[in-house]
């Protein structure tokens, strides 16, 4: 990480007090200068001046290098000019690597918000118009705060006044050495934790921890809290307002991508456009700059590396008077990336990403040989628990070794499939696959809906329907997981080891009449009983690869065709899986040593794949995260960036992109609707991608609670027990117990009856180890430990209650029984 030093911008290495995603340091303009913020006021902007963010990030190939610089709406021309100049002078510093972006105040990226996680304040005023960065234990302070968003909130310092007040958002008035939280009617419980978190961060960092926070959830349960409100607002007169809709972007806007070639010609500036979606990589030329526009709804710049150093400088300009020309807001987010130094998500916006020399997954290694060959590297299925992170990678809930039941759907309903042929599909069927396997001691379930490429409409609508009524039977637990044919998931293909064949054609049903055909080809791939699938392809010649095993049947014979690339055990499993598909005799023929009969059965000899081929690696895709909604008749969709598992509100429809899948999580109090169409919103996410995503990326359904490995090796620390922990069970925690207020709820102690001595807390001995009966009246016995003071709580359990509460639920319980609170 590095600081900037304002005199002669030198850029010096600093240690860090966090290691991943922490905000190195973020720097103002001052009279043109650029002056170091203290750490403890990041996230504080004053709306008349300019900033400058660097970021870094470590990553397991070293850093990545972010330059934000952030433009106050009410800062002068020359303000926003010097801080384009200091950043470009900072990138040029870097040696071109970071990825630059431009903010505005009110329109941030996501990326850029991500860094605040407490939020983003907007205060009145500058440096250069006298104001002064809040001190801590400053209290002479009365503003209002209006605090908007989700998942990443920012507060705008608004008139103090009830007109500023609606009945959606959640308002927060600042009085020094009170900090008075209003929730709107309307506003939804994600909304109250966030401006709660925003609260704790004031509290905390601007105050020392020497503020009071009251929070008023009903105005009728808190007369007290209400009356310090009319005190400093005045009465209110007339109804509230509804809350002002943030402004979205919808998926069709994001995925009308276009790409602009930008060069020098005849001493003109030249920007021609010259793509659409779907952009592939080899369109950027490295000798030159180009713009791509996102639909006005982010403009990337790429600077190419043999582009001139006068073309890299002139990036941003180049940018805002694109915007200018096409008459686009001038709000928009603008991202300037340098030719190798791509962000990702830059690079999501093309059909395919190739990088030298990287791999994709764990343990997929690309090579270049006389064959277009992909080496994969066994894993041991027994780590599985032990690393989540490596579950997610290879797409394992289990080691596979669960129960399997499958049923076919059959008029409209399920039907048994001899467990003879488990394993066995048709592709003009559709079929529900339940597999119950064991974690920890306690039952998962995962609903496979395996739907056949010729299956009817309505086939495929009654396998849904038929889902979600196993679902019900199962208490609403199992994840579903949608598989269209010849897109398999690894975990599908482990659990029938190494036996899965899928039938181009036909149907498994009893009743079918279409007579088999004599010749049939099947394409065997896989090393072992977890990655091999064989599928029907169609038998003539051209269908062979060199790479792999193919089985060719006939009235007389199975053939076993073993291309020269494929390996020992891959033949293996090849050898059991004929024993399945054919009753006849086997016979093993080698690549160039074929009978004559052979080819006959295949129709005669033709080309097929066996020529050297370089086969170019793939870069490795970043998960992401969206809350999804389209309630409001546009799907829209909001990216979490940096997201961990407090991002997951339970009101809410999660989407976790990982490309090759699509999860959908579905909170315990989402609403109706939006778990009704939680599965069209992933149709229509992969139909707008950008990318021109495969309709095909199976789509699984999780439910909060009971996420499997293959969900949460995506997070990087994942706390089961964190469901457990209510809403107001988070909000009493964080509440000072010295608060004069009377906030209540039913489901969480009052903060009043904690009150009850000079101290504002119970002594600890009419606490301890005492029974129900012998508690003083008011306390809640399943929180005794709510109502010690301060210092009693710190010197019991040796750290702070906000510390203790972060906790996972079972080791607050843990300690509190070894200390007879529990």
């Amino acid at each position: 990480m590095f600081r900037v030093r304002s005199q002669c911008l030198k850029l010096t290495a600093v240690s860090c007090p966090c290691i991943f995603f922490t905000v190195a340091f973020s720097d103002f303009l001052q009279k043109m200068k650029m002056v170091p913020i203290p750490e403890k006021a990041y996230g504080g902007f004053f709306e008349g001046d300019c900033y400058i963010i660097l970021y870094n990030k470590k990553t397991s190939n070293g850093f990545i290098t972010d330059l934000h610089y952030w433009i106050g709406k009410d800062s002068t021309q020359d303000e926003q000019g010097a801080a384009a100049f200091y950043v470009t002078q900072m990138d040029d510093m870097l040696g071109g690597s970071p990825v630059q972006h431009r903010e505005v105040e009110g329109h941030e990226s996501e990326a850029f918000k991500s860094y605040f996680k407490s939020g983003i304040i907007y205060k009145k005023g500058g440096v250069a118009s006298g104001f002064k960065h809040v001190e801590t234990n400053m209290y002479n302070i009365r503003r209002l705060l209006h605090v908007k968003g989700k998942k990443h909130v920012s507060a705008t310092e608004v008139e103090l006044s009830w007109d500023s007040f609606n009945k959606g958002d959640v308002f927060l008035l600042d009085l020094g050495k009170v900090l008075i939280q209003w929730n709107g009617p309307d506003c939804n419980i994600a909304e109250k934790s966030r401006g709660l978190a925003l609260a704790r961060s004031i509290r905390d960092d601007e105050r020392g921890g020497r503020a009071q926070i009251g929070i008023i959830d009903n105005e009728k349960d808190s007369p007290d809290l209400m009356q310090i409100m009319k005190t400093v607002l005045g009465e209110r007169r007339g109804a509230l307002g509804a809350a002002t809709p943030d402004e979205k972007a919808d998926e069709l806007q994001k995925a009308n991508v276009r790409l602009y070639h930008v060069y020098e010609k005849d001493d003109n500036l030249v920007v021609q456009e010259i793509a659409t979606r779907p952009l592939t990589q080899d369109l950027l030329q490295h000798e030159d700059c180009h713009i791509l526009d996102q639909g006005g709804f982010k403009i990337y710049v790429w600077r190419g590396k043999d582009s001139s150093k006068e073309e890299k400088r002139a990036a941003f300009s180049r940018a805002v008077g694109f915007i200018q020309a096409k008459g686009y807001s001038a709000t928009t987010n603008v991202e300037v990336v340098n030719d190798g130094a791509e962000s990702a998500m830059f690079k999501q916006l093309f059909k395919r990403w190739t990088e030298k020399e990287e791999t994709q997954g764990l343990g997929k290694v690309y090579t270049t040989s006389k064959i277009a060959k992909v080496e994969q590297v066994k894993f041991d299925v027994s780590q599985l628990h032990a690393r989540p992170e490596l579950a997610a990678e290879q797409r394992m809930a289990d080691d596979a070794s669960g129960k399997v039941e499958v049923w076919r759907i059959e008029d409209l309903h399920m039907q048994p499939v001899d467990p003879r042929t488990y394993g066995q599909f048709y592709g003009g069927d559709c079929y529900l696959v339940l597999y119950t396997y064991l974690t920890s001691g306690r039952t998962h379930y995962i609903i496979y809906m395996w739907q056949g490429r010729h299956a009817s409409v309505d086939e495929i609508t009654a396998c849904a329907f038929n889902a979600v009524e196993l679902d019900k039977k199962y208490g609403n637990e199992p994840v579903q997981v949608r598989v269209t044919m010849g897109r398999e998931p690894q975990h599908f293909l482990a659990i029938f080891k190494g036996s899965l064949i899928i039938y181009e054609g036909g149907t498994s049903r009893t009743q079918n009449n279409e007579p088999e055909p004599v010749v049939r080809l099947f394409q065997v791939r896989g090393t072992d009983e977890i990655n091999t699938k064989t599928i029907e392809v169609p038998a003539r010649a051209s269908s062979l690869n060199s790479n792999d095993v193919f089985l060719l049947t006939t009235n007389q014979v199975c053939y076993l065709w073993c291309g020269k690339g494929c390996s020992g055990d891959e033949r293996e499993m090849a050898k059991i899986v004929a024993n399945i598909v054919s009753k006849r005799d086997k016979q093993t023929v080698l690549e160039g040593q074929e009978p004559v009969e052979f080819w006959a059965a295949l129709g005669g000899k033709a080309p097929y794949a066996s020529d050297k081929r370089f086969q170019e690696p793939t870069v490795r895709y970043q998960p992401r995260l969206f809350e999804c909604s389209n309630q409001t008749g546009r799907f829209i969709m909001t990216e979490v960036v940096g997201f961990c598992q407090d991002d997951l509100d339970e009101d809410d429809v999660m989407l976790l992109d990982t490309w090759e899948e699509i999860f959908l999580w579905i909170g315990k109090t989402s609403n109706t609707y939006e778990r009704n169409e939680a599965i069209s919103s992933a149709k229509d996410y992969l139909k707008t991608h950008p990318a021109g995503r495969d309709l095909a990326t199976p789509i699984i359904m999780v439910k909060q609670g009971y996420e499997p490995l293959t969900f949460t090796g995506w997070f990087s620390a994942w706390d089961p027990y964190k469901w457990s922990v209510s809403y107001w069970e988070i909000c009493v925690s964080c509440l000072n117990v010295n608060s004069t207020s009377n906030y209540q709820n039913n489901n969480a102690p009052s903060v009043v009856s904690a009150v009850t001595n000079g101290n504002g807390a119970y002594p600890r001995e009419v606490l301890i180890n005492k029974t129900v009966d012998e508690l003083p009246e008011g306390v809640d016995p399943a929180k005794k430990e709510y109502y010690l003071s301060d210092a009693d709580f710190h010197d019991i359990f040796g750290r702070s209650k906000d510390e203790f509460y972060q906790m996972p639920r079972w080791k607050q319980q843990n300690e509190k029984k070894q200390h007879g609170l529990f």
